[in-house]
């Protein structure tokens, strides 16, 4: 890991000490709260009424793919896999598929999955962990990009293709970040992911769909699982699907994947504050589908805030910092949490470096938040249109300034649940984390 340790900073602004803090309020923003109870019942029977020959997979052995996107009960899930892949008589093993995430390193990669809970004991089953790839096929671009599996994968008899499915950060297409994408980029490691990127996200929605047939057509495909979150980060749907279900059953969950995903029930503020960002919640730290930032220009005219600060990583990104360079503010104590080499590989690999770029930074919370509305033009500084969240998955209960009050207090679908209260900052400056 590398580090920087970032200097105090200090510096004037003019009439910065005229600028006042906002008074806020928690709301509940109300959503599709529908949700799977019983995730392990639900993917066993999934798995279960599968036509599929089950019969003819004893004795086999199967790979299951896991990556590095947060998912709730994941190590239930997973398990539940691999134990009725076992009551089939196989026998199942994770291999980590993440691209370059973890450092793109075997060992960064088993750390991943590892903090999801994700262990041989836990599993029962052994984790194979490796960069090593083999050529599947090749595209039939202007790159000749070629198509690459995991090792392990490939020397399995069959491979179980499971994943989160979203809508993606940085492109729209027919299949975005699900089990698709985890064929193109996910299961081609480090090799392939850096190959599939270099001809850039604007042709991720045409060539997606591509990677993914032709890795059918070539490879010992079981099944795809796909798994779809609501907006209270809960899981909402499982579906399984035979080989050759996977690309329209993808598609299918994405779908509703965008109609669940959280959004604000407000727009065009000044200052939008999220406490973590983080590989776990998106790709690039913190969801351009709601915050409107993102290195592609899909996603503008989503959320408008004029000043982005970001607090804070996640503990499960482990250091990489990847989306931190859309944030025009942050703290020292943030920058110096960061794991640079973790941070600036995963972003070559994908070639968006503009997202490792370093924020302007104060020393503190309070310091960093009183600049960001100092730095909004044209508004008048003791109304400033403030909204604070934890993350862009948790968008149930957010905090809001007064000024935001009358853009939410007559909607249904929003419930303000307390009164105005002045922001709590410790000694050091720092705001506790949103609950």
């Amino acid at each position: 890991m590398t580090f920087i340790d970032f200097p105090e900073m200090n510096f004037p602004v003019q009439g910065i000490e005229d600028v006042p803090m906002p008074k806020m309020v928690r709301i509940k923003e109300k959503y599709e709260d529908d949700k799977i109870d019983d995730v392990r019942a639900h993917i066993e029977s999934e798995m279960d009424n599968l036509e599929i020959d089950k019969a003819a997979l004893k004795g086999k052995s199967i790979a299951i793919t896991v990556g590095s996107r947060g998912i709730p009960s994941l190590p239930v899930l997973v398990k539940s896999i691999c134990d009725k892949l076992k009551e089939w008589g196989a026998k199942p093993f994770i291999i980590p598929a993440m691209g370059s995430h973890g450092g793109g390193t075997a060992e960064g990669n088993l750390e991943v999955i590892n903090g999801y809970g994700i262990t041989e004991e836990a599993m029962e089953v052994p984790i194979k962990a490796s960069m090593d790839v083999v050529l599947v096929g090749q595209m039939e671009d202007s790159a000749h990009t070629p198509i690459y599996c995991d090792k392990y994968a490939a020397e399995a008899d069959g491979i179980v293709l499971f994943n989160k499915v979203k809508p993606h950060t940085d492109f729209k297409g027919y299949n975005e970040s699900g089990i698709c994408k985890m064929i193109a980029i996910g299961i081609a490691k480090h090799t392939g992911c850096s190959w599939f990127h270099k001809q850039g996200f604007d042709t991720f929605g045409e060539r997606i769909p591509i990677v993914a047939k032709e890795f059918l057509q070539k490879m010992n495909v079981i099944m795809g699982i796909g798994v779809v979150q609501n907006a209270y980060d809960e899981i909402s749907e499982i579906k399984a699907f035979p080989k050759d279900k996977i690309m329209e059953g993808d598609h299918e969950l994405l779908q509703i994947a965008k109609r669940r995903l959280p959004r604000m029930k407000f727009d065009n503020i000044d200052v939008l504050i999220i406490d973590k960002i983080g590989k776990n919640i998106s790709g690039e730290g913190a969801d351009p589908n709601v915050t409107g930032r993102g290195f592609m220009p899909y996603f503008k005219d989503d959320f408008h805030c004029k000043k982005l600060f970001i607090r804070g990583l996640t503990e499960q990104s482990h250091h990489n910092a990847c989306g931190l360079g859309l944030a025009d503010i942050t703290t020292r104590r943030c920058l110096n949490s960061c794991d640079w080499a973790s941070t600036w590989i995963n972003l070559s690999t994908n070639t968006m470096i503009d997202g490792g770029k370093i924020p302007v930074y104060q020393n503190n919370d309070f310091e960093a938040l009183r600049l960001a509305i100092r730095t909004c033009t044209k508004i008048d500084y003791s109304k400033a249109r403030v909204a604070r969240i934890h993350d862009t998955l948790s968008l149930s209960e957010l905090e809001i300034s007064e000024s935001l009050i009358p853009d939410v207090m007559n909607r249904d679908d929003v419930e303000i649940v307390s009164e105005p209260y002045d922001l709590q900052f410790d000694k050091d400056g720092y705001l506790e984390d949103f609950k």
